[in-house]
């Protein structure tokens, strides 16, 4: 068996060794042929192309779909990038739209309180987000303005945009903001345009749900959902977000603030209103309207009708 082996090696050997030679000697017959430059060689340089080329498509299909999918994975990566770009502009988009309507409301409201001085105590302060150090509210963030700069129990708090929660806790100098995303944060509500009333309920997920709807048929997706002032609790008119749809069809909120980039917080002071402990005491008495009743009359002196019916 080895023996029959060894000579079937000794035959094939040789055999092999002639025809990679031959191949090795045609290889460069065709590139010398290929390099020649002679109007001869060139036609039949172009007669082969055409006589062998057209024959090897099947061979060039998978480079060509190799290209065809680098390609595509380039065009992929370029769209992309350009629909990060147009989320990124998007967003910025929804920040000025959204600063714009705030400044058109407020523009019509001094247009139609034209020359009438506004209330200097309404007006907020500016904080700046420390961290959570840990609370029986999940969702809350703490801000290093507190006691000392006047800051109260249930003030509202917004990022610029949104209405971001409330303050509760108050220290010297810190205080807690509990988020609406909180499962303890219920604030009163008013979408727009419908004008519907709700309450946006946290439960600790990013969209908190919309409770206690007068009429949903009457809600879309996309409607404004802004503080209804309900209750006092915060002033009305502030932007909250915009109605989305939930698993199950249930009414959600996306909220208006940006709680990623949670970095500056604004409180806004909140005053109460006088309160009126008699209502009658608005009312002026006829008597006075006619004037101050005449002085009493002297001894001797005749009165004014008697003096009227002494003339007469």
């Amino acid at each position: 068996m080895a023996r029959e082996k060894r000579e079937s090696d000794q035959f094939t050997r040789p055999v092999r060794r002639i025809v990679i030679g031959a191949m090795v000697m045609a290889l460069i017959a065709i590139f010398l042929f290929w390099r020649i430059d002679s109007p001869r060689a060139e036609r039949m340089r172009a007669a082969v192309i055409d006589r062998v080329v057209p024959s090897f498509d099947w061979a060039l299909v998978p480079v060509t779909q190799i290209a065809g999918m680098i390609e595509d994975f380039q065009s992929y990566t370029r769209i992309y990038e350009q629909n990060q770009e147009l989320r990124r502009e998007l967003q910025q988009m929804k920040a000025w739209k959204e600063a714009a309507l705030q400044l058109e409301q407020q523009n019509a409201k001094l247009l139609d309180l034209n020359k009438v001085r506004l209330d200097a105590s309404l007006t907020y302060i500016t904080g700046v987000v420390l961290a959570d150090s840990g609370s029986p509210f999940r969702q809350s963030v703490l801000i290093n303005i507190g006691g000392r700069d006047g800051i109260v129990d249930g003030w509202a708090t917004t990022d610029g945009l949104g209405l971001v929660g409330r303050i509760s806790g108050v220290g010297e100098t810190s205080a807690r903001v509990i988020l609406l995303t909180d499962s303890n944060s219920r604030i009163p509500v008013a979408i727009q345009p419908s004008g519907q009333r709700a309450i946006l309920a946290g439960d600790n997920s990013p969209l908190p749900p919309l409770d206690f709807v007068e009429t949903p048929e009457a809600i879309r997706p996309g409607d404004r959902i802004v503080s209804s002032g309900d209750g006092g609790v915060f002033p009305a008119g502030l932007l909250v977000g915009q109605v989305v749809q939930g698993k199950g069809g249930q009414l959600r909120a996306r909220l208006a603030a940006d709680y990623e980039r949670l970095e500056f917080l604004r409180v806004l002071r909140a005053h109460p209103g006088e309160r009126i402990g008699d209502p009658g005491g608005l009312v002026i008495p006829p008597a006075q309207l006619e004037g101050p009743p005449p002085p009493p009359a002297l001894p001797g002196t005749p009165s004014p009708d008697a003096q009227d019916a002494g003339d007469g």
